[in-house]
């Protein structure tokens, strides 16, 4: 197959981009054309029987942690746009407890706490979550609040040259996955900086996770264990079969498995929550002098496991040319660093927020703002964990949600709410128990005011 790795150079060239993020395309690129899928076979892999568990962990860790913020920086990936619910701008711009964003909750957190916040933007979320932060003063110091992540080309998946689409330019570009973040944080200087204030601890997580908050205690553990990287897993359950899962190669190393690298005939055995017991919830920890010993080791290129997803080039039009997206996951980089481990963590530290029906469940009462900023699940919540089912026609887009429910109902005693067809739901509506709405009519239906249904 012939290689036009030089068309895409130029491409890239022409746009700007540093001579690493070329360099490391080239690598993935050459990987494409060698045959590399990604994909990593249970012939290759060996579940994860047991880890260090946060609830065990020794109360010196927590005295440690506390001598070490200054040490310490909180990096949120914040580089979603939200598209799949409709948004155009920043997902951690959408309020989410009243007039509280997500980068409204993050700020306070970090003031709170005298903690360092850096953000990793894109070109499309840097402005706007800039302008945000201004609100809060006590947060500007001798760092700068972001750095840029990278964008790199699409690859026609019929002639692997660069994909072109005249109606939008912009559409022949894609993110190369968070596990760009290692290479950005050395082509936009920020490790470097981090490094000359004396910052040596870094944790990462998605900003539209208001569980993931900095904990004393996981810091002190890490730092203690002189661990070069750390991620957070929880238990898997039926809800979380389909995304990714810790697991060992061969040799003992640790490593990341996403769906996208098993074989089409394993997903039996890669949804099995009782065989991987543990998924990622992208709350990572590094230790930063590693992390650039390793980089410059490496030339600046981990190496980490390629993801080649096949998508359409307008993702709105099934029918425009396919493509290849290559894509890296941030926490694959566990594979990469000698001596990583993983921590077992409470459910409590992710709390995501990928569609609608995780928004309506955020901002109900079933999740409650706290004092020191986090977002928790109401502890009056005696249930199961909530699951709610909203119809992709009527409330997939954020707008159709705040139009049909404004004002979010109570979902504390609710075990499940499903709401098929066009519903209105008026102020202060109480689920309980196990909730399905049914309209099958072209008229909306009204849920009124004060409304109690269910148990």
């Amino acid at each position: 197959m012939e290689n036009h790795v030089s068309k895409f150079i130029n491409k890239m060239v022409k746009e700007n981009l540093p001579e690493i993020v070329m360099e490391t395309f080239e690598y993935y690129y050459n990987k494409l054309l060698e045959g590399e899928t990604g994909l990593l076979p249970e012939t290759e892999i060996i579940p994860v029987e047991h880890l260090h568990e946060y609830e065990k962990l020794d109360d010196k860790y927590l005295q440690l942690g506390q001598s070490l913020i200054d040490k310490s920086v909180i990096i949120k990936l914040n580089g979603g746009l939200g598209t799949s619910m409709g948004l155009s701008e920043a997902k951690s711009l959408l309020k989410i407890k009243g007039e509280e964003t997500f980068l409204d909750i993050i700020a306070q957190q970090a003031e709170l706490n005298k903690l360092r916040l850096v953000l990793m933007n894109s070109f499309n979320t840097q402005k706007k979550s800039l302008e945000l932060l201004d609100n809060y003063p006590n947060l500007k110091n001798d760092l700068p609040l972001d750095f840029l992540q990278h964008k790199i080309p699409k690859i026609d998946a019929e002639s692997y040259e660069p994909a072109t689409y005249e109606l939008n330019e912009s559409l022949e570009w894609c993110p190369p996955g968070h596990g760009e973040i290692y290479t950005a944080l050395v082509t936009s200087g920020m490790l470097r900086k981090l490094m000359r204030k004396g910052i040596r601890y870094a944790f990462i997580s998605n900003s539209d996770n208001l569980g993931a908050v900095l904990d004393k205690k996981i810091l002190g553990f890490f730092a203690d264990n002189k661990f070069p990287f750390l991620m957070e897993v929880a238990d898997r359950t039926e809800s979380d079969k389909k995304g990714g899962h810790l697991a060992k190669l061969l040799n003992g190393q640790l490593v990341l498995r996403e769906s996208a690298q098993c074989p089409k005939q394993e997903m039996a055995s890669f949804q099995d929550v009782e065989k991987y017991k543990y998924f990622n919830t992208n709350n990572i920890w590094i230790d930063l002098v590693e992390l650039e010993k390793t980089m410059a080791a490496n030339k600046n290129i981990l190496g980490l496991p390629m993801i080649v997803n096949k998508k359409n080039v307008n993702p709105k039009d099934p029918n425009s040319k396919e493509v290849f997206q290559l894509e890296t996951a941030m926490g694959s980089a566990i594979s990469v660093f000698i001596n990583s481990s993983a921590l077992s963590v409470p459910r409590s530290r992710f709390a995501p927020v990928k569609t609608t029906d995780d928004l309506l469940g955020v901002r109900s009462d079933n999740y409650i703002l706290t004092d020191d900023y986090r977002v928790i699940e109401n502890p009056k919540r005696k249930l199961d964990p909530l699951v709610v089912s909203l119809d992709r026609e009527f409330y997939k887009m954020v707008d159709d949600l705040d139009a049909r429910i404004p004002s979010a109902p109570s979902l504390v005693n609710c075990n499940s709410l499903k709401i098929i067809g066009d519903f209105k739901i008026g102020q202060n509506v109480k689920f309980i128990g196990d909730v399905s709405l049914k309209n099958e009519n072209t008229a909306q239906k009204i849920i009124t005011d004060n409304a109690v249904i269910g148990e």
